[in-house]
């Protein structure tokens, strides 16, 4: 079974390199430019993230990424 997950991408004005969402339990959300290192998160949550992070300096952005693992029970129960 594919399961579609999602990355947020932002994009910051001067820097080229895009940093991914690292971790989003703590204020500021940590960032990354490490795209393995970002996390993979459901739509709903990567919407919250999408609209606490953005400001006039950033731009933030979903990317959908699929993958083929099992679901784990937690997953199966939200």
């Amino acid at each position: 079974m594919k399961i579609i997950q999602f990355l947020v991408r932002v994009n910051r004005g001067g820097v080229r390199i895009p940093e991914y969402v690292q971790r989003i339990d703590r204020s500021p959300i940590r960032m990354t430019t490490n795209r393995k290192l970002a996390l993979l998160m459901g739509r709903f949550t990567a919407e919250d993230a999408v609209r606490s992070i953005q400001n006039s300096r950033c731009n933030p952005e979903l990317v959908s990424v699929t993958s083929t693992r099992k679901l784990t029970v937690r997953e199966c129960t939200l």
